[in-house]
């Protein structure tokens, strides 16, 4: 499997772009401003880009999907409530394959109303719901900290421990952590009860 990370934007985020080979098919992942380099790594790579996966709609994490589809003709795929214009409309439990390569849907609500993770091959895409050391802001339009709270510790911390994760944003001290790891050392994944989470976030 072929997967790249690449930090892009003003706002340290992080476009992957994910193959089952070089010369294969493949996808992208929250084409941000700036994409310039992973144009570049698609030509260099030979993928063909099939799909444009989004975790949400916030304008850091589609702004590249003009681009990334006009180029190779690629879907952009979102959940169903994202306010987008997507061309396959997803939600929990739907998958998306690209090659040899299935990406599983996850909705995590919390961050935005259209959030979700995609699972594929041992790695876990998790937008702005989780970072390394972090998770994502509910105070923005759509943010609901009770809703984060279901989606961090009523499901995320059930995953598997050596999945990988691949986060939104160049935010924590390593760009990739393990869902192990960040049960162990994120401090927002600690237990806590629906109200002390929700208090927590607010504070």
């Amino acid at each position: 499997m072929l997967l790249e990370q690449f930090a892009v934007g003003p706002y340290q985020n992080f476009t992957y772009l994910i193959a089952d080979r070089v010369g294969g098919e493949g996808v992208v992942i929250d084409p941000s401003f700036g994409i310039d380099p992973v144009l570049k790594a698609i030509d260099a790579r030979s993928v063909k880009v099939r799909f444009i996966l989004n975790t949400h709609s916030h304008p850091d994490h589609v702004a590249g999907n003009g681009e990334i589809r006009e180029r190779t003709g690629a879907k952009v795929v979102a959940h169903r409530r994202a306010p987008l214009n997507q061309d396959l409309m997803v939600d929990d439990g739907d998958t998306i394959e690209s090659g040899r390569i299935r990406f599983e849907v996850l909705y995590t609500p919390g961050h935005t109303p259209d959030s979700v993770l995609y699972r594929f091959e041992g790695h876990l895409a998790t937008g702005d719901t989780l970072f390394v050391g972090e998770c994502g802001r509910t105070d923005l339009p759509g943010g609901d900290p009770s809703a984060m709270y279901d989606s961090l510790l009523g499901r995320i911390v059930r995953l598997d421990d050596a999945l990988i994760v691949l986060p939104g944003h160049d935010y924590g001290v390593t760009p990739t952590s393990t869902i192990g790891r960040e049960k162990q050392e994120n401090y927002v994944l600690r237990p806590r009860s629906r109200e002390e989470f929700v208090r927590f976030l607010r504070e």
